[in-house]
């Protein structure tokens, strides 16, 4: 007796292997997937500076800086909180091109992005703000990627008395200002 051939079962482990094998193509195409933002970079475009921390990118969106912390402006107005937006707008004018770089989670609580700027000249916003005493580490894992960077630069900053630490601000003493 002959054997009938099944073109039903024949067709299902065609698109099945199909479906497997192209994903794993478009996967490795593609880049990082969506659950390995560790290495993930790019361009963006800055629309406007929220406040010290907070900016907004064409592309990414409402985007909260990785790592930093800096004095509040809206609501309860912490001391230096006016001189570190001042920064971040003078540095960050709209239409600048940066390096956007994630970490392992690509959004905060409040959906904004979370991201490490670099600006066009390859330095590092979130350590410029840091190094300038201008904001203090803010240490969230898993998102630890410079978080040994910004601490050494913030010991750096309360060393030479600088932005925060200065005797003029805040009384020299920057975690007051929090």
């Amino acid at each position: 007796m002959r054997r009938r051939r099944r073109p039903a079962t024949w067709l299902a482990v065609a698109l099945l292997a199909a479906a497997i094998f192209g994903a794993g193509a478009y996967e490795r195409a593609s880049g990082p997937s969506a659950g390995d933002q560790s290495a993930s970079s790019a361009i963006d475009t800055v629309v406007r500076v929220v406040d010290g921390d907070t900016v907004v990118l064409r592309s990414a969106g409402r985007s909260r800086l990785i790592g930093v912390d800096t004095p509040e402006v809206f609501g309860r107005r912490e001391c230096f909180g006016a001189e570190a937006s001042q920064f971040a707008k003078r540095t960050l004018r709209p239409g600048l091109r940066v390096g956007v770089e994630r970490d392992a989670e690509p959004h905060d609580r409040y959906g904004r992005s979370l991201v490490y700027l670099t600006l066009p000249d390859g330095r590092s916003f979130n350590e410029l703000l840091v190094g300038k005493g201008l904001a203090v580490p803010l240490t969230i894992a898993p998102n630890v990627r410079y978080a040994e960077r910004f601490r050494e630069l913030a010991d750096r900053a309360r060393d030479v008395r600088e932005g925060l630490w200065s005797p003029d601000t805040c009384d020299g003493d920057g975690d007051r200002a929090r």
